[in-house]
């Protein structure tokens, strides 16, 4: 059956006004059983979660849209709006991600990079780079690995990482370059295979949230950030094959 890929999930419906947390997507599993945990905590805070590229989320955001917390997939996003006087406070770092080689066909992904460029698929899909994070360490990747010349005129683009899972998934692509955290879902994991790619062929994923100008004298949201940070949260996300992340950020000089 295939996976439910919804952008937009409203976890509660109440007559509170949820506050609104805009999420990468290779968060999609692993957030939704935080915020499930975070229900059950605090039932009068509601929040309306909304998955998409942080790209487009930090566009949005500068553009003035009624967002409460931003979870990026790639702390550089976070800090930009830091650095222009778009949050409440600097980005604190939650997860670094990994991304996988994912098919159908156990063979090409026994074969990883190296084999693309020796058999390309039809289609190999991967996220969008110009926005999407998980797309722009794909591109690394396969440049690092010496397959971006052969692969390149067979790519698909998915505009975020969550919908090039579904290509991979649905059979439009014969393979691609995705989260593990999407790839450790059972019914992916059910349907094909996935190989870790090195993270030495690409920049870190270094994950940060950030509360936005717009919630400075939130304290739900400052609440949520705290406890998306915590422990219970944490295991969560290395459950879906997120590792800790550093204490803090370095941010640059303005």
């Amino acid at each position: 059956m295939a996976l439910a890929w919804s952008l937009v999930c409203p976890l509660v419906v109440t007559a509170e006004e949820p506050l609104t947390l805009v999420a990468a997507s290779d968060l999609r599993f692993a957030l939704d059983e935080i915020i499930h945990e975070w229900d059950a905590q605090y039932p009068q805070e509601p929040v309306r979660v909304i998955y998409g590229s942080s790209g487009r989320f930090a566009t949005q955001i500068r553009q003035g849209a009624p967002f409460d917390l931003y979870m990026s997939a790639d702390a550089e996003y976070a800090l930009a709006l830091h650095r222009e006087g778009f949050t409440a406070g600097p980005p604190q770092p939650y997860a670094i991600g990994r991304i996988v080689l994912w098919s159908r066909d156990r063979q090409r992904v026994e074969a990883g990079l190296e084999g693309l460029a020796v058999k390309p698929p039809r289609r190999l899909a991967i996220a969008r780079p110009s926005h999407a994070p998980y797309g722009a360490r794909a591109r690394e990747a396969l440049q690092a690995a010496g397959a971006w010349a052969a692969i390149e005129p067979h790519l698909v683009y998915g505009e975020n990482i969550s919908s090039t899972a579904q290509m991979a998934e649905s059979g439009a692509a014969e393979a691609a370059i995705i989260a593990l955290s999407l790839a450790l879902h059972p019914g992916m994991q059910r349907q094909g295979h996935y190989r870790l790619i090195d993270d030495s062929l690409h920049a870190p994923l270094l994950q940060a949230l950030v509360v936005t100008r717009r919630a400075r004298d939130n304290s739900s949201a400052q609440r949520l950030a705290q406890f998306i940070l915590a422990p219970k949260a944490q295991t969560i996300l290395q459950t879906y094959g997120f590792a800790a992340p550093p204490e803090s950020l370095e941010l640059p000089a303005p």
